[in-house]
Parts: C-alpha cells; sequence; structure tokens
C-alpha cells in the first residue's frame, strides 16, 4: 500500500467535507496517542493554520500532556488547554451514585460537548480519531469519542495507522506509545478489550477479504461477540416504524 498516497487521497477527502458543510477548518482532541496525533496532521495538511487541537484533561495521567503537547509541536498545530475537571466534579455532584464505568464515560462525553462548543464557534468541523478495529468491536464511547462530523482514519487498521504515522512524520515515542484511552490510571486499549490489536486486525482483514482468520477459536469468537454487541454504537438511533 502506497501510504504516502494515501495522504494525499485523505486530504482531498477532506477538503471535500469542508465544502460539503461550508466549514472552513477542524477541530480535533489530542489525546497524546498515536491516533489523535495522525489526524491532526492530516487537518494540518488539509487546512493549514485552521485547525485547533484541544487538550481537556480531566484528572488525566500526567505524562499525556506530555505526549499530546509533543504532537501538537511536531505536527503545528495551534493548541488550547480546557481542564474539565471541575466541570466533572459539578456533574457528578448533581447526579445519583453511578457505576464505575459510567462515570468514566462522562469524561468523553463532557469532551465530546467541548469539541463541539469550539468547533461552533469557529465554523469549523469536529474530527474523530478512531480507527477501524476500535469502531468495528465498539471500543468507543456512545456520543462521547464516537460523536464527530468525520473520521479520516475510520477504515483502517491499526498497523495502516502506524504507517501513516510514518510519512506523517509523528514523533516515534507517540508511535511507539502503548495505547490506552487515559480514564484511569494503569488502562492500556489491550487490556480493556482484552484482545491485541495484531489479532484484532487480522480477523477484522480476514472477515473483509472473505477469509477463515487464521487464529485460535476463541479469538475468533470473542470478536465476533464484540461485534455483535456493539451493532448499535455504529447506528443511528431506530425510530419506531409507523405504518401511514
Amino acid at each position: 500500500m502506497d501510504y504516502a498516497r494515501l495522504v494525499d487521497d485523505i486530504v482531498i477527502w477532506l477538503r471535500e467535507k469542508l465544502d460539503q458543510a461550508h466549514a472552513s477548518g477542524f477541530v480535533v482532541g489530542l489525546s497524546g496517542g498515536i491516533d489523535s496525533a495522525v489526524v491532526a496532521a492530516l487537518c494540518k495538511q488539509t487546512a493549514g493554520a485552521q485547525v485547533l487541537a484541544v487538550w481537556m484533561p480531566c484528572y488525566s495521567i500526567p505524562e499525556d500532556e506530555g505526549f499530546a503537547r509533543m504532537a501538537a509541536k511536531a505536527v503545528g498545530v495551534d493548541w488550547v488547554t480546557i481542564d474539565l475537571s471541575p466541570v466533572y466534579d459539578a456533574l457528578l455532584s448533581a447526579l445519583p451514585q453511578g457505576s464505575d464505568m459510567a462515570r468514566a464515560n462522562l469524561k468523553p462525553r463532557l469532551r465530546m460537548s467541548t469539541l463541539y462548543y469550539m468547533a461552533q464557534s469557529l465554523g469549523y468541523l469536529v474530527v474523530g480519531t478512531g480507527n477501524r478495529p476500535e469502531t468495528m468491536v465498539g471500543f468507543f464511547t456512545k456520543y462521547g469519542d464516537g460523536g464527530v462530523d468525520v473520521k479520516p482514519i475510520g477504515e483502517f487498521y491499526k498497523h495502516e495507522v502506524r504507517e501513516l504515522a510514518r510519512v506523517l512524520n509523528i514523533p516515534q515515542p507517540i508511535i511507539e506509545r502503548v495505547p490506552t484511552p487515559g480514564l484511569w490510571p494503569g488502562q492500556t486499549d489491550e487490556g480493556e478489550m482484552g484482545i491485541t490489536y495484531a489479532e484484532l486486525d487480522t480477523i477484522l482483514a480476514a472477515w473483509e477479504a472473505g477469509k477463515q482468520p487464521d487464529l485460535p477459536a476463541d479469538r475468533i469468537a470473542k470478536v465476533e461477540s464484540m461485534v455483535t454487541r456493539s451493532a448499535h454504537k455504529r447506528a443511528l438511533a431506530p425510530a419506531f416504524p409507523v405504518r401511514r
């Protein structure tokens, strides 16, 4: 695959999306991970100075900010910090006691609202940073990091995102960093999903090609279950079909 040419194609596609929406730029939430760094770089090539990177700590891991700043500097995008920790505390204080996961998922949902506030104020689009395996198995927060206008890497496998990162000159420490949602200390993508990105890429790519994945049956069954259970996340909310 010619990743340099793919970068050019994605940039053309993003320009089309801007024109269709009558928007002038992009807002992207930087997390310190490879996906958001790649997306920020693609946006920079598309819209130049009209890209705003937003770092939104919410009791975040301190090292995340360092990686996010590294990405913003390497890509050359404007940067703003909006601390959501006080907002998170205020909202929790108004809510009844909930589960740990419900509390954790408030963070990406607050970030989604913040990104849309910034985007609407500037006449920009909110750009998603999710990749194909995350989307297919539902490893995102519905109406959180899944609430976006465009997804430039949404059809790319994780290993393909790494290749795009190299073409885009993303710093090596970001490329090599262990992926994490950053919702609590020690959390990693693969630990949370219970499967590696390499396994996910292999299984999903085999299915896409109409082949049987060359992996243990329990791994394949796990992914099948994840895809099925998360189908609602990839679809618009259903409405009752009134017959008139």
